[in-house]
């Protein structure tokens, strides 16, 4: 008893605390990366399909409103400010940093800065646009003079922004003249001013020391080689982690086999192990701050999905299995086919919402696919109606079950015992042996009478003697019968009563209400059978007789009845009255207990007595 109570603490208090908290760090991690403008990997992709979409006007063929230049020619595609940006981005990318300098104006710097080669500050800032900065080149303008409603000088236009510390620093284009006067677009001088700084912030810092440059700017598969170390050793760090905390986790497991322990066990091994090591690894790798597309792609959470998913259909699972425990030990087995149906519900739900919450973090537009959704989910409710009213009517008759497979019982005003109780439909077979097929929303909405959960049954007859009956002899016959219900073996003695009820049209009405302690109904028949044959025998010796329902013209009086025997049973009456013992209107403690039992049953003659029965 004790280890049962442990486990139902465990699966009770443990489970719910470790899915909360897991729940509770999934929602930090899709929100954090909200409030810094982060891409999302739709936009990513896109830019990386179309990185040089032409604007609207130009793609018309019409002058860019404010347009007064043409665009330039350039050796490096200087002329508008989105080939600039392109021609820089570019060149990064191949790390010809002599290349990617000609894009940054380096006049009027400040002394410090200016010491600095100009190669190894483009190669600065190509790192910290990698790192802090997602540029969508569509976004810039295509004219030769920029976008002039930015509410900037005309001669800048914006690319973005970046917080230091704290500060917003604003990375600018400029239109500057070239050697022969010509004016083309660069990094503004401003800009190239703070990429030292950036650097700082965005930049490997003591890693530059140890490792080379080629440890940061070669690429295996499109990731740099620093990167593909980083993602090992958070990996290691991260499961190692994962490892210990779900150990640690199921040390509070008991030890004695169940099915909710091998189901939480199940979940803390598998994919609760595997959803901590996802988070702890989110979080050990900000340390070693990831460029920002991979932060783009890792904003997607498609691997952390796939485990929140894992998650959550193994505490289906669990609850489900320790529902059907429950179940079980309230005698309520059969119930356990609901479960399997109930649990790929709510998988199929988890599912659907996993995807939209995928879909959305990718940076999609949801709203659509909800509102079509909503317009389809109406129309399939309105069209599953019944087939849901049907599916929560079998849940009803399976957890507070009413009646179960075996029962007989009364349904409206059909008879019958239940053989099955399926999703849509209870099946019954009736006193005829048909089998009726019942919907179980009608099913668990009519009166139900269950025979089956009897204790007792109701013996219940009423005697109509005739009108010719003496007192004394209705007296003598209430006596008797009451002992006949105390002295019975299968009588209950409380309550067992008989009572002269009622004058009726035709008939003075006795009134027997007793309970028979038996439960299956063929031996409360034989049992009746044995009370009423006894009764007629009272009621003989009584020398009175049952009444019919008709009108009867006496010629002579007393033909119908033995006089001899009615003047015995006054006799007897008025012996009893004389000793005190006529027990009416009911008879004493210790004369019932006397009583009790004293009367054979089965009845003399019977082969059960003759074998040497009761």
């Amino acid at each position: 008893m004790g280890i049962q109570r442990n486990t139902k603490r465990v699966t009770g208090f443990v489970c719910p605390i470790l899915s909360m908290g897991l729940s509770v760090l999934c929602l930090f991690f899709m929100v954090e990366n909200r409030a810094a403008a982060q891409p999302s990997l739709k936009e990513i992709v896109a830019g990386k399909e179309s990185p040089a979409k032409e604007e609207p006007e130009k793609s018309k063929g019409e002058e860019p409103k404010g347009s007064k230049l043409l665009v330039p020619e350039d050796e490096f595609g200087r002329g508008t400010p989105r080939a600039s940006v392109e021609g820089f981005l570019a060149a990064g990318k191949k790390r010809d940093y002599e290349r990617a300098a000609e894009y940054l104006d380096f006049r009027y710097l400040p002394g410090w800065v200016s010491t600095i080669q100009e190669p190894y500050i483009a190669r600065q800032f190509t790192i910290v646009l990698n790192r802090a900065l997602w540029i969508d080149p569509t976004d810039l303008s295509t004219d030769a003079t920029g976008h002039q409603d930015d509410g900037i000088p005309s001669y800048r236009d914006s690319v973005g922004q970046i917080e230091v510390e704290g500060r917003t620093i604003d990375i600018l284009l400029q239109r500057v003249p070239r050697e022969d006067g010509v004016f083309i677009w660069k990094f503004s001088n401003a800009t190239v001013a703070q990429i030292p700084r950036l650097y700082q912030e965005y930049g490997y810092g003591y890693l530059e020391n140890i490792f080379p440059d080629a440890f940061f700017d070669l690429r295996v598969l499109g990731i740099e080689i620093w990167l593909w170390v980083g993602l090992v050793a958070v990996a290691i760090a991260a499961y190692g982690a994962a490892y210990v905390i779900t150990t640690l986790i199921h040390l509070f497991v008991p030890s004695r086999p169940s099915v909710s322990r091998d189901q939480f066990s199940r979940l803390v091994r598998g994919p609760g192990r595997f959803l901590l090591f996802l988070l702890i690894g989110r979080i050990l790798f900000e340390y070693i701050s990831p460029p920002i597309w991979f932060r783009a792609v890792l904003q997607a959470r498609t691997v952390i999905t796939i485990a929140l998913l894992w998650v959550t259909f193994c505490l289906v699972d669990l609850m489900l299995a320790h529902l059907s425990q429950r179940f079980e030990r309230q005698g309520k087995s059969s119930a356990a086919v609901i479960f399997p149906p109930l649990g790929t519900g709510l998988k199929a739900v988890v599912v659907i919402i996993a995807i939209l919450v995928w879909l959305d973090n990718l940076g999609l537009e949801v709203t659509a696919i909800l509102a079509g959704l909503g317009i389809g989910g109406l129309a399939v409710a309105l069209a599953l109606q019944r087939p849901i009213e049907n599916l929560i009517s079998a849940i009803t008759l399976y957890t507070s079950q009413p009646v179960a497979v075996g029962d007989f019982c009364r349904f409206g005003d059909n008879i019958g015992t239940v053989e099955e109780i399926g999703l849509r439909a209870t099946k019954v077979r009736t006193l005829d042996n048909t089998v009726v097929a019942v919907p179980n929303v009608d099913f668990a909405h009519a009166q139900l009478e269950n025979f089956s959960k009897r204790t007792k049954i109701w013996y219940h007859p009423q005697l109509r003697l005739r009108l010719e009956t003496t007192p004394d002899q209705i007296r003598f016959m209430l006596v008797e019968i009451r002992a006949l219900l105390y002295a019975h073996p299968k009588v209950l003695p409380d309550p067992a009563r008989v009572r002269f009820q009622e004058f009726g049209p035709f008939s003075l009405n006795l009134e027997i209400f007793a309970y028979v302690d038996v439960t299956d109904y063929g031996e409360f028949l034989e049992v009746a059978e044995d009370l009423n044959l006894r009764i007629m025998d009272i009621v003989q010796r009584a020398g009175s007789s049952f009444a019919l329902p008709s009108q009867t013209l006496y010629v002579e009086r007393g033909k119908s009845q033995d006089s001899h025997l009615a003047h015995t049973a006054e006799a007897q009456v008025r012996e009893w009255r004389e000793q005190q013992t006529l027990y009416l209107p009911k008879f004493p403690a210790e004369k019932i207990a006397e009583l009790r039992g004293t009367l054979g049953y089965p009845p003399p003659g019977s082969p059960v007595s003759a074998t040497g029965g009761a």
